[in-house]
């Protein structure tokens, strides 16, 4: 009761005589009462009781006062409380107004005068500072309109169904499927600017990405324009349309020219003379089959017991059949290199000499020959190795002896681990033809594994009789039903060799093919699992991708190719701010195409694609940079962008970026083009005063 009373007083209540009228709680829009939470319990209140009210950001009270006070009387609260919106009304471009740089209250009708040409977005000379800020913008836009009817789109339609359109407003346009616009999408925008359309839109035909059929590709685009051309590969085994390795199609009005298929490669029926046998006899032969041959009683083999079929087609010759062979003599001198086991006088029909290269030689072909029918086969060749080997590479928790660079070829380098490691591998690397050989591993000692007793299996007997090894522990061993013993060791966990109890029976490889227009390698030999023969190319003639063919599994794997530094060409050029689209490789044959891109917001000019002829590679494309443009430039000339309020932006060349001058500036007289052209990396800003 006591603060009742204090409150009264403050406010100057009456507390006795007459009758009293009271005031309900002012409803002020935009507005608050001052302490209002302090009188909420008293409402209404008695005459005479004074408020005082504040308005929100541009907002005022018609006196114009931070606080304005208002009384309670018998018709309610004097002055009716009210708080009015500013509205600041700005330089007006392309027009004027003697109101230009004032502030407006609400209810304020302003006029503006437009230049010819231009109008009020309601058509009229007036605008009104309402509740919401200004009834229309203060802008005077220009009166021109775009009309629809002047975009003519072959293959495509509008998307919207506007007949005309103002300045600066933009509408979307649509292909029709199978056709792109000329970037690659199906829709793309057009603006009404002031000589008209920003452009007139196109729809190009295109074509998908096609089902591959036993082929590949080295892109991943999914989508080709009219007559663009799509080169493929078949896969091992198959060939395209015209039986190379390579295939293209193109990209037409009705699809692509054909589909990128390849067919698998047959190797014709073999027709063997009398006394020779062959298996397995098949109605057809693909690529990567294994003829194996055998003579009639009495007759001897000469050539070849196996052969290969290729992408070209058999490789060895196939063998003949004798009734007598004859020996042969010591086998020839090769030049630097010598043969690896003690030299005869004689050797039978079918017997095997190996050579080795002499130091800093690199041996190409097959390092055997064998003695065929009184003739040895052909010899390899001992090729001048100069590459040289560089820096070893760091061996972790490990060191080699330092020596003087480069390591040339057959160099070898001893390795050490650190006292606290275990060396895991051989401790001797050399240097092959610029390569250095497998690099061991440098094992924490107190971080080696043991091997178990259950990972030799159940049909193996061993001494000592364990469960567990330590590492470099050797084991001897045999296989139950069998009285000799092998040796294996614990490396690190694994058994080395790993022990086997079940035969594994080898497969030979047969005798390595003749590459096209590789050097003469024709040999009857065959190979073991794992073995490689080195392939050297004839003169004028380059190895493609793989250097050597490895033995697999009973058949030959990665044949190389030996492409015509006449008409092949090296590496594609390169070019700045872009690269190829596919993998690159060191040699590419006469006709092959390659793909260019430009990084994000480098604009590509040239033909995309570079062909290969005569060696040479046509005109690369160039990558056009693209324009920054930022803040401290457009401060200079006291100019922003007109339609984002990003503060640095990149524009591709040929792209146009619209400026406007600041607020309280104008375009300075011959100032350059407010719609700047990007043209490679630059453009002119316009100037505001």
């Amino acid at each position: 009761m006591l603060l009742l009373v204090s409150v009264l007083l403050i406010s100057g209540f009456p507390t006795a005589g007459g009758q009293v009228g009271f005031c309900d709680f002012p409803k002020i829009n935009h507005g608050i009462l001052y302490d209002q939470k302090k009188y909420n319990a008293f409402l209404p209140v008695p005459i005479r009781t004074i408020f005082y009210y504040s308005c929100e950001y541009n907002f005022v009270s018609p006196l114009k006062s931070y606080w304005t006070r208002i009384t309670c009387t018998e018709k309610g609260w004097s002055p009716t409380p009210r708080c009015l919106r500013l509205c600041f009304f700005p330089f007006v471009e392309n027009g004027h107004s003697a109101s230009s740089g004032k502030t407006h209250l609400e209810g304020d009708v302003v006029h503006i005068v437009c230049d010819r040409g231009y109008s009020l977005q309601n058509g009229e000379n007036t605008i009104e500072c309402a509740e919401t800020g200004w009834s229309v913008p203060p802008e005077c836009g220009s009166t021109k309109n775009c009309l629809t009817s002047d975009i003519v789109i072959d293959n495509g339609f509008l998307a919207e169904s506007d007949y005309t359109y103002p300045l600066n407003k933009e509408t979307q346009y649509k292909c029709k499927p199978g056709y792109i616009t000329a970037d690659g999408k199906t829709s793309g925008t057009v603006k009404c600017l002031q000589d008209g359309w920003s452009m007139q839109p196109t729809c190009i035909k295109s074509c998908d990405m096609p089902v591959l059929m036993n082929a590949r590709i080295r892109n991943d685009r999914t989508w080709f324009m009219l007559n663009e051309q799509l080169e493929y590969e078949c896969n091992d085994g198959y060939k395209s349309r015209d039986g190379g390795p390579t295939g293209s199609t193109v990209c037409g009005e009705d699809g692509w020219s054909h589909l990128p298929m390849c067919y698998e490669v047959e190797c014709p029926l073999p027709f063997l003379e009398a006394n020779l046998d062959v298996h397995p006899k098949q109605e057809k032969y693909k690529v990567g089959d294994v003829l194996k041959f055998s003579c009639r009683q009495r007759f001897t083999r000469v050539g070849p017991d196996s052969v290969q079929c290729y992408q070209f087609g058999w490789s060895p010759n196939f063998p003949t059949c004798k009734g007598q062979v004859q020996p042969c003599g010591p086998p020839p001198q090769l030049p630097n290199g010598k043969v690896k086991d003690t030299r005869k006088e004689d050797y039978r029909h079918g017997e095997v000499v190996q050579y080795d290269c002499s130091s800093h030689f690199t041996m190409k072909g097959p390092e055997k020959i064998q003695c065929v029918d009184g003739e040895w086969t052909t010899l390899p060749i001992c090729v001048d190795s100069v590459k040289t080997c560089g820096h070893l590479p760091k061996l972790e928790h490990g060191y080699a002896q330092p020596s003087v660079l480069p390591y040339e070829h057959g160099a070898s380098v001893e390795l050490s681990c650190r006292n606290t490691h275990t060396m895991i591998g051989n401790h001797i690397v050399s240097c092959i033809s610029g390569m250095w050989t497998e690099f061991p591993e440098c094992v924490a000692t107190h971080q080696l594994k043991n091997c178990t007793r259950s990972s030799l299996g159940t049909r193996i007997f061993f001494r000592p009789y364990l469960t567990e090894f330590i590492h470099n522990t050797t084991v001897n061993y045999r296989c139950i039903g069998t009285h000799s013993y092998m040796q294996t060791v614990c490396i690190n966990g694994r058994w080395n060799p790993e022990p086997a109890c079940t035969e594994r029976k080898k497969r030979l490889c047969p005798p390595p093919p003749q590459i096209p227009h590789a050097q003469n390698m024709t040999t009857t030999v065959n190979y073991q699992d794992g073995e490689k023969v080195a392939i050297l190319c004839k003169e004028n003639f380059l190895l493609q991708e793989a250097k050597e063919i490895v033995c697999k599994n009973g058949q030959w794997q990665s044949l190389p190719q030996c492409i015509d530094s006449t008409q092949s060409c090296g590496p594609p050029p390169s070019i700045d701010n872009g690269d190829i689209t596919s993998f690159p490789l060191s040699i590419y044959p006469s006709g092959s195409r390659v793909r260019y891109r430009c990084q994000s917001f480098y604009e590509l000019q040239g033909s995309r694609d570079v062909i290969c002829s005569n060696g040479q590679w046509s005109e690369p494309p160039k990558c056009l940079d693209a324009c920054v443009i930022s803040e401290e430039n457009m401060n200079r000339n006291n100019i922003q962008l007109k339609w984002t309020n990003n503060k640095k932006l990149y524009a591709k060349t040929g792209a146009i970026v619209e400026f406007e001058c600041k607020l309280a500036h104008k375009a300075k007289r011959l100032s350059p083009s407010f719609q700047a052209i990007c043209q490679e990396g630059k453009f002119e800003y316009p100037i505001c005063e």
